[in-house]
């Protein structure tokens, strides 16, 4: 039998690598995205110092491991065998539903997860004690008051997250405006005095006092002088701070890289129970069983030493802090997870990755109504004032692609970090992502960087990113509670079952591509720089190449889905049929994006050529979209014929269509170069042979039609079909027409 545990404990710390590698791709966003969005430093500066804090926040972290222990159960009353299947499903639970959702590239919260995770197994197994047992009751079994004090704490600090992060940035812009170098005179080195001393308080003095490895008369020293420690801390740092502002060194480049350093210490401290808690708990419960349970079966032996809080051995949180800087520097998934908090926080308009929905629109047109009332009580010279200081005209950027400034980056990490690091103190798990993520919100609404014409896609944004995570909260509890119920009827077969489950599961997912947008990079990177310049001839310039792009490559795709369907129907290839399918939808949600961004750009390029190009430009979108249409009404009957194993194509049929389809491919491929290119030398010349191909496919189809009328009824279905295809394909060389045509007349000095 406890061959059995001993590989259920092996298993467990396994998994524990996993979920830091899995967990750290979700939560690098909190204390890198700042830093990223305002391209502060280099990423690999940024990094050297995010590691640092890791480090250091992992070896002070042994306290909250203690949450997984005893936080949310009262391990006294479940045995050896019940807590075994308790962290055993909490941990396949947890696994699982990080990496969807690392996946599709959403924050979620590790906190909600693993803490909902373990209240939904012990509920579970709870639950069955009480209906065998009326002695007992679910106020003895379960840590009910540090639960709810835990989840309340878990959703409070979402609404205390955002109030603090717009009324902290809308007063540092008041200070500094977005031209914040010709402010930073008198104020910069308060501010990043104010800054350093807060972070010190909370992480130094707090942090480190509660630290295991701080010794009780030094403890008992910071408490005991921490009211003179604190002025002395803020004179000598902004002492500091203003010689080095003197020697022109960049004070906020210095706040982002500290800040960085304090949220990443700050979510090591908080967060990583989440990864290795229920591990360790495991682990401690099979020591003690195996030293103390002498002829007492898993059933019988009682957990009484999980209720004390133990000191957890450095070796382990050095360990778990080393898998964690690894599993960030090398993991794809960052990247991924940090630009959909990048993208909702951004200064300027741009692709929004979310639509709009109908809470989304109410909560935005409530919020302008309630702003327009207010606004009428506020005298005008005040108001014109406040607009002076949020005039975004002279905005200070560190790149071409940063999202926002180094002002409020340095909001963003300081007052994280200052959040996190009180839960922390209070050992309460608080959610870094609720918390970094709520922050970003609420500096971004405060900048105004959420105009009406992008504040309903934002607000669907964050309604969509905090909705998952009240998904993952109910899911973990009812996830975790089934699979603990199954495990304890089912023996270990079902926890076998739930072990195989979980390595494919892993498998699997680091088989998958991470990324698909590896091809979108150039053209998202033209757009942030024509969301950045100022002056419309540029933006009109950078426009061009844009539309230029994009029309290309919607031609080169149309033709490569046209000649894949083709040919999935000669030689019945229901496979890659499918892949056509789903590679048109894809590109139908891409071709929103592009023509959002191009309007954009029109939007800000000279009126005068913004009035006389739109046509164009939306026949040059619209015959992008005819093209998918196109392709859609060939695809969908040559699937469903495919797919019933009907008659395939004739030989003859295939024959005689073959130059047409070596024709359609010559003068896509032309048009694609001439639009490519922008020379349009042969332009009457391909207009002129795409109309003798499309009279060549009338006469084919006038051909068939008279076979079908003379011929045999039982291949009425494959010449219907193919009739089809000589229409359609006529149709795909009349929206190649007006692409040409539009391409020309838009791009034409």
């Amino acid at each position: 039998m406890s061959i059995i545990y001993l590989c259920m404990i092996i298993f467990l710390l396994c998994l524990a690598l996993f979920d830091l590698s899995v967990g750290v791709s979700n939560d690098a966003v909190n204390f890198l995205q700042p830093s990223i969005g305002a391209r502060a430093v280099k990423f690999r500066t940024m990094m050297i110092v995010a590691s640092c804090g890791v480090i250091v926040g992992a070896m002070l972290s042994s306290g909250m491991i203690d949450i997984a222990r005893n936080g949310i159960m009262m391990p006294a009353q479940f045995s050896f065998k019940d807590v075994m299947i308790i962290f055993l499903a909490v941990m396949v639970t947890d696994v699982i539903a990080l990496d969807a959702f690392n996946s599709l590239g959403l924050p979620t919260s590790t906190t909600v997860s693993i803490v909902f995770d373990l209240l939904g197994g012990t509920f579970a197994l709870s639950t069955i004690k009480v209906i065998s047992d009326s002695s007992l009751s679910y106020n003895t079994l379960l840590n009910s008051g540090k639960a709810l004090n835990i989840i309340i704490a878990l959703f409070v600090s979402v609404v205390i997250a955002f109030v603090l992060g717009l009324i902290v940035m809308w007063v540092a812009r008041i200070l500094f405006t977005f031209s914040y170098k010709k402010h930073l005179k008198y104020i910069i080195a308060v501010f990043g005095g104010l800054a350093f001393t807060v972070l010190a308080y909370f992480i130094f003095f707090k942090g480190l006092r509660t630290s295991p490895y701080c010794s009780e008369s030094s403890g008992n020293f910071i408490e005991a002088h921490t009211l003179w420690l604190l002025p002395v801390t803020f004179v000598v740092s902004t002492i500091v701070i203003e010689l080095l502002h003197l020697l022109h060194v960049n004070i906020f480049k210095l706040i982002v890289l500290f800040g960085t350093f304090a949220l990443a210490l700050a979510f090591t401290r908080n967060d990583l129970v989440n990864f290795i808690g229920v591990p360790l708990a495991g682990l401690s419960s099979y020591q003690d069983f195996m030293n103390n349970a002498h002829n007492i079966t898993p059933s019988d032996f009682m957990m009484n030493t999980l209720t004390p809080n133990v000191k957890t051995p450095p070796l382990y949180l050095l360990i778990a802090g080393i898998i964690m800087l690894i599993a960030m520097g090398r993991s794809q998934r960052v990247q991924k997870v940090i630009q959909t908090s990048v993208d909702l926080s951004r200064q300027d308009e741009g692709d929004e990755m979310f639509g709009s929905s109908k809470t989304a629109r109410a909560l935005v047109r409530f919020t302008q109504n309630t702003g327009n009332t207010l606004n009428r009580f506020v005298p005008t010279p005040l108001k014109n004032w406040i607009s002076s200081r949020f005039d975004k005209d002279n905005i200070i950027l560190s790149d071409d692609k940063a999202a926002f400034d180094l002002v409020r980056a340095s909001v963003n990490l300081v007052l994280s970090a200052v959040l996190i690091t009180i839960g922390t103190n209070c050992k309460l798990p608080l959610s870094t992502t609720y918390i970094a993520f709520m922050v970003a919100m609420g500096t971004s609404l405060a900048d105004r960087a959420w105009s009406r014409d992008t504040a309903v896609f934002r607000v669907t944004g964050v309604l969509s990113v905090i909705g998952g995570w009240f998904i993952t909260a109910g899911a973990a509890f009812i996830i975790t509670g089934l699979v603990c119920l199954l495990m304890y009827f089912g023996g270990f077969p079902v926890q076998l079952l739930f072990v195989v489950l979980i390595v494919f599961q892993i498998i699997r997912s680091n088989r998958k591509p991470v990324s698909k947008e590896k091809t979108q990079n150039q053209d998202e990177d033209s757009f942030r720089l024509m969301m950045r310049v100022r002056d419309p001839e540029l933006v009109w310039d950078i426009l061009k190449k844009h539309v230029s792009r994009t029309q290309s490559h919607e031609n080169r795709f149309a033709l490569k889905e046209y000649n894949q369907i083709m040919n999935g129907l000669a030689n019945e290839d229901m496979k890659g049929l499918q892949h056509a399918d789903k590679e048109l939808k894809s590109e139908q949600n891409n071709l929103k994006k592009y023509r959002r961004q191009e309007m954009l750009g029109l939007k800000r390029s000279p009126q005068d050529i913004a009035i006389e190009r739109n046509t164009w430009l939306h026949l040059g979108a619209n015959a992008n979209q005819q093209f998918l249409y196109s392709l859609r009404r060939m695809l969908d009957p040559i699937k469903e014929h495919v797919d019933n194993s009907f008659s395939p194509l004739p030989a003859n049929y295939v024959q005689e269509f073959l130059p047409m389809l070596q024709h359609i491919n010559d003068l896509m491929k032309n048009t694609e170069a001439e639009i490519s290119e922008g020379h349009y030398h042969n332009y009457r010349e391909i207009l002129a042979e795409a109309d003798e191909c499309k009279d060549e496919l009338a006469i084919l189809r006038k051909k068939h039609l008279k076979r079908i009328q003379e011929g045999d009824t039982s291949q009425m279905q494959i010449n219907l079909l193919y009739l089809n295809i000589l229409q359609e394909s006529q149709e795909f060389l009349s929206v190649m027409r007006h692409q040409l045509r539009a391409a020309k007349r838009f791009m034409e000095n």
